[in-house]
């Protein structure tokens, strides 16, 4: 399960690294039961419908898997949580490294990377990867802003983490509910793809 992989990550005392091998990790895990391609990179190029955007061809998915972690491991001290699981969520979808389940890879390697660098696991229900799952298209329209503005070889996930901070928010906030809720508790079903 995807949320084990995050509490295994939260802890450590190891400081953490994004590798390509969690990112393949998290993948299969997502994609279990679902895909014989499950956890591996896709073999071919792909398109992705409705969209403008044309992901990179197979060959040069392995390197630019390698940059999408030096850039989170690169900028760990000084940017925020919040920016470095913005810049996963769309950089991953940017990248379109598998042929099935980059949406909830995607969702599930931005959420580890939150909770590695928080430190910890958000509480609350209606996780942010399901939040997103639930309602995804201002999630398409934040990583059709991301992806504009990196036409420019600019890293601009503004819009990216304007969303992420709501459903942050909204987790969150739903963890207070809970608090404040005599009948709240017990064991819930999580689904972080």
């Amino acid at each position: 399960m995807v949320l084990d992989l995050i509490e295994e990550v939260t802890r450590t005392d190891r400081p953490f690294r994004l590798r390509v091998s969690a990112i393949l990790s998290l993948h299969r895990r997502a994609l279990e039961g679902l895909s014989a391609y499950a956890g591996t990179t896709r073999p071919g190029d792909v398109s992705i419908g409705k969209s403008r955007h044309a992901p990179p061809a197979a060959h040069l998915v392995p390197e630019l898997l390698e940059e999408l972690c030096d850039y989170v491991n690169e900028n760990w001290s000084e940017a925020t949580a919040l920016h470095l699981c913005a810049y996963v969520m769309w950089r991953l979808n940017w990248i379109h490294p598998f042929v099935d389940g980059n949406g909830r890879t995607s969702r599930a390697v931005s959420y580890y990377v939150l909770c590695a660098k928080l430190g910890y696991v958000l509480p609350g229900q209606q996780t942010v990867p399901e939040q997103i799952a639930a309602d995804k298209e201002p999630y398409y329209l934040a990583l059709e802003a991301a992806d504009e503005a990196s036409k420019d070889k600019a890293v601009d996930v503004a819009q990216m983490e304007a969303l992420l901070d709501d459903c942050i928010a909204n987790q969150l906030l739903s963890a207070y509910r809970d608090a404040t809720d005599p009948n709240a508790g017990g064991p819930k079903e999580r689904k972080l793809h």
